[in-house]
């Protein structure tokens, strides 16, 4: 069940996320174009982030682009992020011994929301944004959260939600995937087999800090990853249980 939206936060997201993408300085009204915007609710967005030092404008022609206050604001939130910065070191160690991507994730409603990526050290390699969000049911990340909960709310949660066949891999039977999830518990990890993105495999383990619970994961391309070494396996849920414990006693 998506949860509502503010529309005003929304629209400032947008307009970054419209320079992100175009990397040029823009217009006001290429800007209210790009996003949707009434032209007169954007340029009341660009005169309040203006005067608060986020967004400077140019005269001819007319066009607006950000300053590095937003940038300053985000690297000193970031540098500050305790969870972050306990679990990179162990993702940089891990990244260096397996070549692979390393992901840090938590549950955000009915998605998984990666804090942290690491990407691997080979020329093909999986990429992923910090910020992405994943559903539960498709990735790596996903399952550990879910497998973090008792089956009662595991199977409450499955009955409740369509899952969508994000590729052709995807389980989407809810009784498959508790049988999947289950087991994988068990085993003390979670995998996915192409089930997020076409032949990406990727292996999850979870980490509870408190009553909170995180997951740490490894990703790749299907024919390195489909071998993966279980030495590599044992050293991922080391990294989780000296993460945990680290958090735990801080």
């Amino acid at each position: 069940m998506s949860k509502p939206t503010v529309t005003g936060v929304e629209r400032v997201l947008d307009i970054f996320e419209s320079f992100q993408e175009h990397k040029v300085p823009m217009s006001m009204t290429d800007l209210a174009d790009m996003t949707g915007i009434p032209k007169s609710t954007c340029h009341a967005i660009l005169t309040t982030l203006q005067k608060r030092g986020y967004v400077y404008s140019l005269n001819r022609p007319r066009a607006h682009y950000p300053t590095n206050r937003l940038y300053d604001v985000a690297s000193e939130i970031r540098k500050n992020d305790v969870f972050v910065r306990r679990a990179t070191p162990l993702m940089e160690k891990l990244r260096d011994i397996t070549g692979e991507t390393l992901i840090l994730g938590k549950r955000q409603g009915d998605e998984a929301i990666y804090l942290q990526v690491v990407e691997g050290s080979h020329s093909i390699r999986y990429s992923a944004k910090i910020g992405d969000l994943k559903p539960l049911h498709s990735s790596a990340i996903g399952k550990a959260m879910l497998g973090s909960t008792g089956l009662a709310e595991l199977e409450a949660f499955i009955q409740d939600n369509n899952f969508a066949k994000v590729t052709n891999s995807t389980i989407t039977d809810p009784a498959a995937l508790v049988e999947e999830i289950q087991k994988s518990k068990k085993l003390g990890y979670f995998k996915t087999c192409g089930e997020n993105v076409s032949d990406v495999w990727a292996i999850s383990v979870s980490i509870v800090v408190g009553s909170d619970v995180f997951a740490m994961a490894v990703a790749g391309p299907k024919n390195r990853m489909a071998n993966f070494p279980d030495e590599h396996l044992q050293l991922l849920i080391g990294s989780c249980s000296a993460f945990s414990n680290t958090a735990n006693t801080a």
